[in-house]
């Protein structure tokens, strides 16, 4: 039996981690299976025209939010064309409310869960001619001792271009009930020792980027600092670490070490998601304020981490006037970035059982995004996503990082950026796409004519700003403005900051 295991990745530098799992546990029939990473962006038709080149008889799909409407395009038309190839289905986007989506419905079987061994075990009965009478299958959570571990399977090509995925453990111990992870049975830790033999032999093959999935990093000082401690032995330049981090969790033994790594060496992203204690309440969400802002003034000024904290809007009971509070609230922590997301009700997660109360409305198609509720309206909920984008594309970007507090200006972080990115819509008439100099040039306009600055001293900002990343040209509007400036010239290098290369968050959200 051939089998071919694919997924469209948001972007080509993204690997898929979990089908390498399977790969790597399929035992006997790993040598007759190979994987087939797609983008989001490529036509299905020409996915499909791929995937039947390779003749296979099981083709097994990873399903997120981010790909299920093209997925579903493909198995359509996969289904059309040769109605006898065996779909199997598996991912978060399929482990839930599986019965009422149409793609579950055109594949022959759907693993609900962790597939790392359920997929093998289903793979080895069709071998043996067995055909399982239950299309849904539920995938037990299995223990790290009997798994493979999946890191022989990236090849040198993902180690030289593509984001290496790695886990030190499964699992959440929170119930935010936003999040899959509120449906976790406790945390499974990958046994330590293994875990670094691992790590060490992607070191020798010359990996230097590394996102760690784990949902709680530092759930554990002992076991994420003996990680970092690895790693810091280890390291050399360029070398990048990703963690998601609890963030009114840093205990003395974990400060010691991370503040001993190379600036921008370490990323940590950090959901906050609201400063709204009654909010957080709402949704089950515990954490320390006061914890979590003696935390990140310490990341900020005590170490060279880069920090990507995250809000959410649309949650239940906040509106904008305390969502707008929380961002001030963060933006004085200085964060490198704040991430803005909209809530989402991913399939099976709890918060869907505030609809009714709160009058949440969101998208029925992926990624189900909240289009109203009772204290935010569809038009204020599209102006906060516009915003959202702004946040985007000018604080989180690294291209402002002056002119990011005068476009913000004496009203405050929320207000000032929430009413550059209505400007910008106006002068513009998008908040996206948008090239570098355009953008220069806009956000030159915003400051002269709104803010009222000097035309000459907003430029000689963005000119800073502009060539900070290394750039060594100038942008035609400014270089009207500042006829003395040499047209090019490589900044030097303390005019830099140095950010790290940003990396997709399975936030989830691509």
């Amino acid at each position: 039996m051939k089998i071919v295991l694919a997924t469209l990745n948001a972007r080509h530098i993204h690997s898929a981690f979990g089908l390498r799992y399977l790969l790597a546990n399929l035992g006997s029939l790993r040598a007759n299976a190979h994987l087939r990473e797609f983008t989001i962006a490529r036509a299905p038709l020409e996915i499909v025209e791929a995937l039947l080149a390779d003749q296979p008889d099981l083709l097994g799909l990873s399903v997120y939010i981010w790909n299920a409407t093209p997925t579903l395009a493909v198995v359509r038309q996969l289904k059309a064309l040769r109605p006898a190839l065996t779909i199997v289905l598996g991912g978060p986007e399929v482990s839930h409310e599986t019965d009422e989506q149409e793609l579950c419905q055109l594949a022959d079987y759907v693993i609900c869960g962790e597939g790392d061994i359920a997929f093998r075990e289903l793979c080895d009965r069709l071998e043996s001619g067995e055909r399982p009478t239950s299309r849904v299958i539920r995938a037990t959570p299995p223990r790290f001792d009997a798994l493979e571990l999946p890191y022989d399977e990236y090849l040198e090509e993902d180690i030289a271009h593509r984001v290496l995925y790695v886990e030190a453990s499964r699992g959440c111990p929170f119930r935010c009930e936003f999040c899959l992870s509120s449906l976790d049975n406790g945390v499974r830790k990958v046994p330590l020792e293994r875990f670094l033999v691992e790590l060490e032999r992607l070191l020798e093959r010359g990996a230097n980027q590394f996102k760690f999935i784990d949902r709680t990093f530092n759930l554990s000082a002992a076991h994420s600092g003996a990680i970092l401690e690895f790693f810091l032995a280890r390291y050399r330049p360029g070398m990048f670490l990703h963690f998601e981090m609890i963030p009114d969790r840093l205990p003395a033994e974990l400060r010691t070490i991370i503040a001993r790594f190379p600036d921008g060496a370490l990323q940590f992203e950090v959901g906050i998601q609201t400063f709204d204690p009654a909010v957080a309440a709402r949704i089950s969400r515990r954490q320390d304020y006061a914890a979590l802002e003696h935390n990140l003034r310490f990341l900020r000024d005590e170490t060279g981490v880069h920090v990507h904290a995250d809000l959410i809007v649309g949650l239940p009971g906040e509106d904008e006037a305390s969502f707008a509070a929380g961002f001030d609230r963060l933006s004085e922590l200085a964060p490198q970035e704040i991430q803005v997301g909209i809530l989402k009700r991913l399939r099976g997660t709890p918060i869907a059982r505030h609809s009714d109360e709160w009058g949440m409305i969101y998208s029925p198609d992926p990624p189900y995004e909240i289009l109203e509720n009772r204290l935010l309206d569809f038009a204020t909920l599209a102006r906060m996503r516009r915003f959202a984008r702004v946040v985007d594309l000018i604080k989180n970007s690294g291209n402002f990082v002056e002119a990011t507090a005068l476009i913000a200006g004496a009203a405050g972080a929320y207000a000032g950026l929430a009413e550059f990115s209505e400007w910008l819509v106006g002068a513009a008439g998008r908040t996206h796409a948008i090239a570098l100099h355009r953008l220069v040039e806009l956000v030159l306009d915003f400051l002269t004519e709104v803010r009222g600055l000097e035309a000459r001293s907003a430029a000689e900002i963005l000119l800073r700003d502009y060539r900070r990343g290394g750039r060594p040209d100038i942008p035609a509007i400014l270089r009207r403005l500042l006829p003395d400036a040499p047209r090019y010239l490589r900044a030097p290098d303390s005019d830099r900051e140095a950010l790290p290369a940003r990396q997709a968050r399975h936030r989830p959200t691509p």
